[in-house]
């Protein structure tokens, strides 16, 4: 029995089964590489689902952790510290806040959502909208948000109130949203519903629908912010000013961290002191790091890295013209590659064979979602071994 095998049936024995059985057991990483207990190596193309920002073992990364590991590690909240502060600031001035915004940090993506519903609950209208195949986490709260019939029914009732509409349909939208809205949650790109970008358009019909009714607009930039789509915020893209916006995901490049960026001292107000809480949110050790992240993707030039290494790699695999291969969806380095078949499950067990991680997100589409320090010669190795992966998933699936 290997290494990895036996380390597997004690973690059976051990873990919660909500995950079922993993299918690695890591030991370590180098840039966009990872290597298992056994000694063997994969590209990393989903990145820790788009956590690993600076991927493993960045000395960034690593000098960050270590300096404030042995200084302060944590406070509570009955304290601040020098980077808590400064990483509130930091988020603010690359958000292009207004004056009276706001930063509350949490320790990950659900917790931020479930302070943004509190921000909307304190609107005083009951009612949020969300999309159709929308992501927002799986704390009670944010699970009414997310669409995904699976996920919510074995634990409704949920937060009432909640409406989804399909993504895309401005139409919808506009129905949907009355005087009792309180606010409309969305992410610029869906990404659990398969890597699906929103239009820019849409992100300015939004706007204009929610700022009409007085709804807020809650942008959820969880999985596509800091850098992940080549912009520092991907709604920045279409021009807009959400009343919030929630981060986690690649702020900590591994460490949790979660936030709420509330814009404008309106709705920066409107939570006041004994509303809302956390034990662990905004710690010295994360805001260290979470700095740290920020300031190697602006000193590394990782924005405009990821534009144009994942723009590479979208020209790269529809060029393959596999008949597999319909497409390749989303912006930077958040893509899906969107299959003629339903045969991703496949495709990504024979990469993990092939020494490649990607997501099977859906049936029909491979999630990718690599550090933002992978290169094109790493993507060139994935590229190259697809057709024959493709072909072999085919094979095994009867199509």
């Amino acid at each position: 029995m290997s290494v990895g095998s036996e380390l597997l049936d004690r973690y059976e024995h051990a873990v919660l089964g909500v995950f079922g059985r993993p299918a690695l057991v890591l030991d370590h990483g180098e840039g966009a590489w990872v290597w298992d207990v056994d000694g063997r190596r994969y590209l990393d193309l989903l990145g820790g689902i788009a956590v690993n920002a600076l991927g493993h073992n960045h000395p960034a990364l690593v000098a960050a952790v270590s300096k404030q590991a042995g200084e302060l590690v944590h406070i509570s909240n009955f304290f601040t510290s020098r980077a808590q502060i400064a990483l509130a600031e930091r988020l603010l001035t690359l958000a292009d806040a207004p004056a009276g915004s706001a930063v509350f940090f949490a320790n990950s993506g659900a917790e931020a959502n479930e302070a943004a519903i509190k921000l909307a609950r304190r609107t005083g209208r009951p009612g949020l909208v969300a999309l159709e195949g929308a992501f927002h986490g799986r704390t009670t709260g944010a699970l009414a948000l997310t669409h995904k019939v699976a996920y919510r029914e074995p634990f409704e009732p949920l937060l009432p109130g909640v409406t989804h509409v399909p993504p895309g349909d401005l139409d919808a939208l506009d129905a949907a949203i009355t005087e009792e809205t309180g606010a409309l949650f969305l992410e610029p790109i869906l990404g659990e519903a398969g890597v699906v970008p929103l239009e820019a358009a849409y992100l300015r019909g939004a706007r204009e629908i929610t700022a009409s009714r007085g709804a807020l607009l809650i942008v959820d930039e969880i999985q596509t912010g800091v850098g992940r789509t080549g912009a520092w915020f991907d709604h920045q893209r279409a021009g807009i000013v959400p009343d919030a916006m929630t981060l986690a995901k690649g702020l900590g490049g591994g460490v949790p961290i979660g936030a709420l960026v509330a814009f404008g001292s309106a709705v920066a107000t409107s939570l006041t002191p004994g509303q809302h809480g956390t034990t662990f949110g905004g710690n010295p050790l994360a805001a260290a790091t979470a700095l740290a992240v920020l300031d190697t993707i602006e000193n590394e030039g990782l924005l405009a890295h990821a534009t144009a290494v994942g723009e590479y790699l979208a020209r790269r695999v529809e060029g393959l013209g596999h008949p597999l291969v319909a497409g390749v969806r989303g912006r930077g380095l958040l893509r899906a590659i969107v299959l003629t078949e339903p045969v991703a499950p496949a495709v990504a067990a024979l990469a993990r064979e092939a020494g490649f991680l990607v997501n099977p997100v859906a049936p029909d589409a491979l999630r990718l979602a690599p550090p933002l320090v992978v290169t094109t010669a790493d993507l060139d190795l994935f590229v190259d071994a697809l057709p024959a992966l493709l072909d072999a998933a085919a094979e095994s699936e009867g199509h």
